[in-house]
């Protein structure tokens, strides 16, 4: 019926006029034929050429076959019989036909009507829903790219973020160059010396072996030491991402403190460890929670550099807080940031030092946070400042 109905909308004015011609001629042609059959059958074809009509041709068309069929009707059905006057006594029945056609005409029109809005509206429907699904295509892909896009980004930013990691410690191995020879050299001094022992002991008349191997245990000790040194070393400059595993603060802080001792012996500045026993574990990156630890210490102990009227202390504090925070502490006794600086004081390349480079807090800010934790810093002009970050206690580990 679809079919039927989009053909007969491309129907010219003539054909359709000419429709109810031919719907009116079938309706009377079958009237006559079964007539004698089946009485006057009239009453039911001419409403359906009626409604025949109306459906395939239109209003006006309809309206056509309603004259038709009722003059067709009125020559051929109603008495007198070849005429067009109607009886007093067939009028009520004439009337009645006359009405049922022109409401079957007016019915059908509404429902052609009413259907015909409600296909055009599907297609404008159908017609939107395919421009927004290939709106929404193109905004997928859209998307799909510049989340690609963001993804490449990061990955080249993580790549950034690793290797200017690796300069900043370079740089602050660099300040350490002294402390680190001072540390190397006391254990090569020490294998020297219990070497040269254990020479003397074994060269006498009687060779005094308990002496010999002592001394000899001891140069084994301090070469032994000596590597330990160079073993931090190579892994604070190594080149590589970041790995995860089980990190006790305690034993990166006690490391940190001797890597830096002959660096705050030079400054005439003192370290003391406030470290809380059975500390939990974090899980992290060993070296880099290391390089944090040693640029608070080394940012500590280059601000007391111009202090004179008190003692210049470094003190370095773990604890647990609130059950679930591992919180590291780094005070000196300097003279304190100033509030217009304290705001700028986590920003890339802000630096106060005159030789320095501006991205040790930075960078550690950026560990610190990549580990799920928080740094932040306090401080009171003239009296010293205070670094803090907390980490994540590892799940399950005990207090």
């Amino acid at each position: 019926m679809d079919a039927g109905r989009a053909t007969s909308s491309k129907l010219n004015a003539p054909l359709r006029l000419g429709l109810a011609v031919g719907f009116v001629g079938a309706a009377l042609l079958l009237s006559l034929l079964l007539r004698d059959s089946f009485g006057n059958p009239a009453w039911f074809f001419f409403p359906a050429a009626v409604m025949g009509t109306t459906w395939f041709g239109g209003r006006g068309p309809g309206w056509l076959a309603v004259v038709i069929s009722t003059l067709a009707v009125q020559y051929f059905f109603v008495p007198p019989l070849g005429s067009f006057g109607v009886t007093p006594h067939d009028l009520p029945y004439f009337a009645s036909f006359i009405f049922c056609e022109i409401v079957a005409n007016r019915l059908i029109a509404w429902r052609k009507r009413i259907e015909d809005a409600l296909r055009r509206a599907r297609d404008e429907l159908e017609i939107r829903v395919s421009e927004r699904t290939a709106e929404l295509k193109d905004a997928n892909a859209a998307l799909l790219a510049r989340m690609e896009e963001q993804r490449q980004t990061e990955e080249a930013l993580q790549v950034a973020r690793t290797d200017l990691t690796r300069v900043a410690r370079i740089t602050t191995i660099g300040e350490l160059t002294a402390s680190i020879a001072h540390e190397v050299n006391q254990p090569l001094a020490a294998v020297v010396a219990n070497a040269d022992a254990c020479v003397a002991w074994l060269g006498l008349e009687e060779p005094n072996l308990p002496e010999a191997r002592a001394a000899a245990s001891r140069a084994v000790q301090g070469a032994t030491r000596a590597s330990e040194v160079i073993t931090r070393i190579r892994s604070l400059i190594r080149k590589g991402g970041p790995e995860r595993e089980q990190v006790q603060l305690n034993h990166v802080i006690e490391e940190t403190i001797a890597m830096v001792a002959s660096q705050a012996a030079r400054s005439d500045v003192s370290v003391a460890a406030e470290l809380e026993a059975d500390l939990p574990e974090v899980v992290g990156d060993r070296i880099q929670l290391q390089q944090v630890v040693l640029n608070l210490m080394m940012n500590a102990i280059e601000a007391m550099t111009g202090v004179t009227d008190r003692e210049r202390r470094l003190t370095l504090r773990s604890e647990l807080r609130e059950g679930s925070q591992v919180c590291i502490a780094v005070r000196d006794e300097g003279v304190g940031i100033k509030p217009d600086t304290m705001t700028r004081l986590f920003e890339p390349f802000f630096t106060t030092r005159a030789q320095g480079i501006g991205m040790g807090l930075a960078i550690s800010r950026s560990i610190v946070e990549a580990h799920g934790g928080r740094l932040w810093a306090e401080s009171v002009p003239g009296q010293g400042t205070e670094f803090q970050f907390t980490l994540p206690r590892l799940e399950g580990a005990g207090a």
